[in-house]
């Protein structure tokens, strides 16, 4: 598969670029989630959805892979500026109106920008993602302390995604690279759920090559503070804003965010909600083929319904 990469200018940032398919098919946005790259998107996923009549756009948010690093405590930011920035690159690319395919804080992102923004999207997927609104960050960090979680609260996460969370949070940070695969490999065995079997060989290789072409891996932790700059920054009601036509996946093995993806279909109106078997939170290699199913059927759909 050709790859178009390039920095594209967003404001006073260049964000890091990948475009498949050709330039003249209806646009594909895939926003990758806090913290990771767009690498994320696997190719096998972004070359079925290009072999199927899209322009598919994948790119490194700011702080992440290629994409502008800086200092936070220089450049600060919060996650509005993150929704800015897909919105900034669909404008530095001459695109009036994309799908929008979220991933887990993506999916976030994706939703705050189909809720605000109607007029720039055909279609909204969120994979793997919670409701905007429902401060999902909160019921996290309740789960984390072993606090009891209030009438109402969104569902926490699988026991064994809270136990290795709450050993990082009493371990040394890794430092360098081997190190810091060797986490991210743990992290990955986590979020990958246990139906999958996990490929430790092929995701330590995905690992280096991540570390490898990051600027500064270590502007990771920039994402998180920007979500500690305006926690509350998730518009609450959003959800019932959202116009276009609407699918939402989730694994039925989510470790992070289990249940949380009917009640974002719940929350929009006409939503469908999809869950795919044995999946986990990853876009692992064995849901690429139903995840590229699904999404071309509802890309396909609405396609046919503008005729």
């Amino acid at each position: 598969m050709t790859v178009d990469g390039q920095l594209v200018r967003v404001g006073d940032i260049e964000l890091w670029t990948e475009q498949f398919g050709d330039p003249a098919h209806p646009p594909v946005l895939l926003i990758a989630g806090s913290m990771s790259q767009c690498l994320l998107w696997p190719d096998a996923l972004v070359g079925e959805l290009a072999a199927a009549g899209y322009r598919v756009i994948r790119y490194d948010h700011r702080d992440m892979g290629r994409s502008t690093t800086r200092d936070f405590a220089t450049h600060p930011y919060t996650w509005a500026a993150l929704r800015d920035d897909a919105l900034g690159l669909l404008d530095a690319l001459g695109i009036d109106r994309a799908h929008l395919v979220g991933h887990s804080a993506g999916g976030l992102l994706a939703q705050w920008i189909a809720a605000d923004h109607p007029d720039r999207v055909d279609t909204l997927t969120v994979i793997g993602s919670s409701p905007l609104g429902e401060r999902e960050g909160q019921v996290l960090v309740r789960a984390l302390m072993g606090e009891e979680q209030p009438a109402g609260a969104l569902p926490e996460p699988r026991p064994e995604f809270t136990a290795f969370y709450r050993t990082v949070m009493t371990s040394p940070p890794p430092s360098g690279r081997a190190e810091t695969v060797d986490f991210q490999i743990e992290a990955a065995r986590v979020l990958n759920g246990t139906a999958l079997p996990f490929d430790e060989d092929a995701q330590r290789r995905l690992e280096e090559v991540l570390f490898d072409r990051a600027r500064d891996p270590r502007a990771t932790a920039n994402h998180r503070l920007a979500g500690m700059a305006a926690p509350e920054f998730e518009p609450v009601g959003a959800l019932e804003r959202v116009q276009a036509p609407t699918l939402v996946i989730e694994g039925s093995h989510e470790p992070a965010k289990p249940g949380h993806g009917p009640l974002i279909a719940e929350a929009i109106r006409g939503a469908r909600l999809l869950i795919v078997p044995d999946m986990g939170h990853l876009i692992a290699p064995e849901t690429v083929e139903p995840l590229a199913g699904a999404l071309i059927g509802h890309l396909a759909s609405v396609r046919a319904g503008m005729r």
